[in-house]
């Protein structure tokens, strides 16, 4: 390839990974807003803290430590350590003695992972919310996106046992959304469920959330940035092939969120009698959990009976939850847990490098991993420090509790 064309293709790919890390990156107002909407007024200003703060520390843990480990120069089960940028930035001199085999720069790769490893950690706090101690989850916060999250990451995609094992996973459904959804679950089975969410014969006592504008605009924000989760998961666009890859991409994202969507309004309508608007959000972001893990292959028709079936798995497995006495309030674990499986299976449909059985192994090593190393890490947290907040302080709210500064003053009392 002549140098001028290197150069040009080379400058497309980075920018195209910037802006798509970008769009990854502001899913975490996403999910800020959509959590903030989801719990009571009393606990907005201390959730809102929770996820500012985990994209600070999930910035810095992945700089220091969390980028060497996931993309290192490990084999198997056993990643290594390599640096903190994959090598650095890459120089004019290799750029080009490459041929375009380096195809962008390092710098735009950090920047594309670091953002994954935020979302992985949204997605816990909205599983502990309205009774998990602040200080308690940014600590797992620390071991969860410098060690836990990262191992897990290098099996598929850093070279390790998953990926050497045929294991497909395209974009996050299980190294992303499965892994946040195993810790919270580990987290959620310690921590128990809120005060009043549940009575005697399996009663389940609703708990609604504040500001459901407040949660629809989260879940259109989350579905605006996972344009860059499943597009820039393509890594490159500077040519014919690629380019028309991350156009079809697009197309089945965005399908499978739509149908995930209708799926969950006509499940609730039939479970419940009503068009449940909280399961419609989460039926948006079930079908894009859902087709998150192969949205290349499938074609949008396809794509959109992945979606749909997602949005009808994510109302089963809330009410699921509810029935085993599992306190989810924004319904997390099932979202990204219940449709992560989902879509890992579904790749077997659509992509016929797909076996079963490098799925399940798949599926089984990142859960077992994540539920049982954040189980440990949660364990010891509680003996430190505790991880729940007393029972008065739950009355009241985390607001005054954890924060001080009440995010609806004025309603509230």
């Amino acid at each position: 390839m002549e140098e001028s064309l290197i150069q040009l293709s080379y400058s497309v790919d980075t920018l195209y990974f910037l802006v798509m890390g970008a769009l990854v990156m502001f899913m975490a107002p996403g999910f800020a807003m959509l959590e903030a909407g989801m719990v009571r007024a009393k606990n907005t200003s201390e959730i809102l803290t929770k996820n500012v703060a985990l994209f600070a520390i999930a910035s810095l843990m992945y700089l220091i430590v969390g980028y060497s480990i996931m993309y290192s120069d490990g084999s198997g089960w056993i990643p290594g350590i390599g640096t903190y940028l994959g090598g650095g930035d890459n120089s004019v001199s290799e750029v080009l003695a490459s041929e375009g085999d380096i195809y962008y720069s390092g710098a735009s790769d950090f920047f594309f992972q670091v953002v994954f490893v935020a979302t992985a950690m949204s997605i816990i706090s909205g599983a502990v919310a309205e009774r998990m101690k602040l200080f308690a989850f940014l600590a797992f916060a620390v071991v969860m996106t410098g060690f836990i999250y990262p191992v897990q990451g290098f099996w598929k995609w850093g070279g390790g046992a998953l990926d050497e094992a045929g294991f497909l996973d395209f974009a996050g459904s299980g190294v992303v959304h499965m892994c946040g959804a195993a810790a919270a679950l580990a987290g959620v089975l310690l921590l128990g469920a809120r005060n009043g969410k549940y009575g005697p014969n399996g009663q389940v006592n609703p708990l609604p959330g504040a500001n459901m504008p407040l949660a629809t605009l989260g879940m259109f924000i989350l579905w605006f940035g996972w344009f860059g989760f499943n597009g820039g998961s393509e890594l490159v666009v500077s040519n014919i092939e690629e380019a028309n890859a991350v156009a079809l991409i697009f197309v089945n994202t965005n399908t499978a969120a739509a149908a995930g969507l209708i799926g969950a309004l006509l499940t609730a309508k039939v479970v419940f009698g009503k068009a449940d608007l909280t399961m419609a959000l989460n039926g948006a972001l079930a079908g894009l959990v859902s087709i998150t893990a192969e949205p290349l292959t499938p074609m949008p028709g396809e794509a959109a009976l992945i979606g749909l079936a997602g949005g009808i798995l994510v109302v089963g497995s809330i009410v699921l939850l509810d029935k085993l006495r599992i306190d989810d309030p924004v319904g997390a674990i099932s979202v990204h847990g219940t449709c992560g499986i989902w879509g890992l299976l579904a790749v077997c449909f659509t992509n016929s490098d797909a076996t079963l059985s490098a799925q399940l192994m798949g599926i089984s090593a990142i859960f077992l991993w994540t539920f049982v190393v954040g189980g440990i890490a949660w364990m010891i947290i509680k003996v430190v420090m505790g991880l729940r907040i007393s029972e008065e302080e739950e009355i009241a709210g985390s607001d005054i509790a954890e924060i001080g500064i009440e995010a609806y003053p004025e309603f509230t009392r």
